[in-house]
């Protein structure tokens, strides 16, 4: 009897080990799909272990930045994410303008949702972490954007000077997107380590400048792009932090622009504010938050304070109006934001998708969202 029990659960053990096994397996061949990118090696590797924000082998915010606040239970952040209330997403179809975005005036931007956008300035077009596939993850089914929101495509675009990286997470860097603009673009700017990616997808390594914190690089003659802080992390697979996070200075002939990027709110605004500063206008997240995660990405208040800080003229927000990666209702980051605006005398823009407006211009403050 015991050894017939025990031949079953030898069997049992064996099934069970075949079958992790096998997703191991799975795994391991999923994860080599050239949407999850490439870790740095070789000499990119040997350029970023010289870094300052690189230790123990992954790069590091300035001061300690846990992903998730300490208190945290992992299983209530996972039930959340998987019931979120309705209206974290809208109701209707997204309002949106169709602007030829291959006659656009001098001291255009055009705004796609989320963080994605297009600056010309001083007769020269830069594209912000385009993600135009219809989704902000590896696969199709998750992260998918709103209805209304995707009304631009890579064919829309006319040649490009430069495409301007964040950071390598899916909803600023886009396999799809990236893939279809190599032939229109002239240069891609990246943080540390993020042109791996690029080079694994196609780009020509001589078409890629990567800049660690308070690097800059001269694009031609009176254009300046500046690597700045940020305080955030990234990663595409099971490790973070192998590449660099940032927020970039655009310093024109004609106009001054903070781009943003993801960042959680600290001193480094103040410190790029003092240094660079005034900026026409600042380009800052405001959305995808959560009292779970404070320390990575910031309040629609902090938004406005960053704003302050870095001495801006007028405040656009981004990232919101086009995925849900939070659990706030769609609409709460710019109703917040505005506010709090209003409150301190911030200028703030808020234009529909696709429409054009001016960096200078402080005037598109329409509530298109509530309609």
């Amino acid at each position: 009897m015991f050894r017939i029990l025990f031949h079953i659960l030898k069997i049992g053990m064996i099934t069970i080990l075949i079958v992790v096994a096998g997703l191991a397996i799975a795994t391991y061949f999923y994860m080599k799909q050239p949407v999850f990118g490439e870790n740095p090696a070789g000499s990119r590797l040997e350029r970023i272990s010289k870094s300052p924000q690189y230790k123990d082998e992954a790069f590091r915010n300035s001061k300690d930045t846990p992903v998730m606040a300490r208190d945290v239970s992992y299983p209530k952040m996972i039930w959340g994410l998987f019931n979120k209330p309705a209206n974290v997403e809208p109701a209707i179809d997204l309002p949106s303008v169709k602007t030829d975005l291959k006659s656009l005036p001098d001291g255009a931007l055009v705004w796609f949702g989320h963080s994605s956008y297009l600056i010309k300035t001083s007769g020269k077009l830069f594209l912000v972490d385009p993600v135009l596939s219809g989704h902000a993850s590896p696969v199709s089914f998750f992260g998918k954007s709103y209805p209304g929101a995707d009304v631009y495509s890579p064919d829309d675009f006319p040649p490009l000077d430069g495409v301007i990286i964040s950071h390598d997470h899916y909803d600023h860097l886009d396999y799809t997107t990236i893939t279809q603009l190599i032939s229109k673009t002239t240069h891609f700017y990246t943080p540390l380590g993020v042109g791996q990616h690029l080079v694994y997808w196609g780009v020509d390594e001589n078409k890629i400048t990567e800049l660690d914190w308070w690097e800059s690089t001269q694009i031609s003659n009176g254009f300046e792009l500046t690597a700045t802080p940020a305080r955030h992390f990234s990663g595409r697979g099971f490790t973070r932090a192998k590449t660099l996070w940032a927020s970039f200075v655009l310093k024109t002939p004609t106009n001054s622009i903070y781009i943003g990027g993801d960042s959680g709110y600290d001193d480094h605004f103040k410190a790029i504010g003092e240094k660079y500063g005034p900026f026409d206008l600042a380009l800052l997240e405001c959305g995808q938050y959560n009292k779970q995660w404070p320390l990575i990405h910031m309040m629609p208040e902090e938004t406005v304070q960053a704003s302050i800080d870095l001495k801006a003229r007028v405040l656009m927000p981004v990232h919101w109006g086009k995925f849900t990666l939070s659990l706030h209702p769609w609409d709460e980051p710019v109703t917040r934001a505005i506010k709090a605006a209003d409150s301190l005398g911030v200028n703030v823009i808020t234009p529909v998708i696709g429409e054009l407006v001016h960096v200078s211009d402080s005037l598109s403050q329409s509530t298109w969202w509530k309609q």
